[in-house]
């Protein structure tokens, strides 16, 4: 293979629908695990189980979104059920984040957008779970 080959977009076995949802995902993963963080750094003697119980969840949590879009990205069919799962959620705790509305549009635009693209025929194509088309059908 040459370096035209490596450089033109054509060749790429992913679909542009397939890396925005795993983009996405990524950049979900980057959020739970700086939430992380940050409950971490806010955990005192007065609610300390529930600040490590919580900053425990959400660095497991993020890191397993990030490794699923990870896996998205190298094709691995595996990792769509996950992340279909986690943008639901991501759906579902928007809803209950109506009173913050911004967060919630952020939430809802990211979990319509991800589940689109993974839900699309050249990103189910791509991870081998909806067939080829015949040509001479």
């Amino acid at each position: 293979m040459d370096a035209a080959d490596q450089t033109d977009p054509s060749r790429d076995p992913r679909p542009a629908p397939l890396v925005v949802a795993a983009s996405l995902a990524g950049l979900e993963g980057l959020v739970l695990l700086l939430l992380a963080a940050l409950e971490t750094a806010s955990v005192d003697s007065e609610r300390l189980s529930l600040g490590v119980s919580t900053a425990i969840f959400f660095a497991l949590t993020g890191a397993a979104v990030l490794g699923c879009a990870w896996g998205l990205l190298r094709l691995a069919s595996w990792a769509r059920g996950p992340l279909l799962l986690a943008q639901l959620i991501a759906l579902g705790l928007a809803w209950n984040l109506k009173d913050a509305p911004l967060v919630a549009l952020v939430l809802v635009g990211c979990g319509l957008v991800a589940l689109a693209g993974m839900l699309h025929p050249d990103t189910m194509r791509a991870l081998g779970t909806l067939p080829e088309e015949d040509p001479q059908a």
